[in-house]
């Protein structure tokens, strides 16, 4: 049975699930970020993944990517699997811009983590499932 590892959902806010993954969103409002989970057991790399679920998972990184073009306005679209930290496969999807405080270096662990508010919480929410609800289920 498919578990979210307790760091990411300690950093997370769940905004629904995919076929394949989980979608997330980084509770930072410094930068557009959202992060794909794959909903399998014991998952660390791409390369574990059955074939089907592979080309799943980059379908709905895809979709995700384009949306958040869409949504958001930024410059680049950096999308990256690390696992140094937690080593449960994930998907980083961060919005990038020219004016943000890390530009055009790496942004992990230079500045800390910016909470979204609760309306802001709520307002993202909406637009995720509103925007992509004929993809995300219930």
């Amino acid at each position: 049975m498919f578990e979210l590892d307790p760091r990411l959902h300690n950093d997370t806010i769940m905004m629904g699930d995919f076929p394949m993954s989980r979608l997330l969103l980084m509770n930072d409002s410094t930068y557009p970020w959202f992060i794909l989970v794959p909903r399998r057991k014991e998952v660390t790399e791409l390369y574990q993944l059955e074939k089907d679920d592979l080309c799943e998972l980059w379908q709905e990184s895809v979709l995700l990517g384009k949306w958040m073009s869409v949504a958001f306005q930024f410059d680049k679209l950096n999308v990256a699997t690390l696992g140094n930290v937690v080593s449960q496969l994930h998907i980083h999807h961060v919005g990038r811009s020219r004016n943000d405080p890390c530009w055009p270096g790496p942004m992990w662990g230079q500045h800390p983590p910016k909470a979204y508010a609760p309306e802001e919480i709520e307002k993202l929410t909406q637009q995720v499932r509103a925007d992509l609800a004929g993809s995300l289920g219930d």
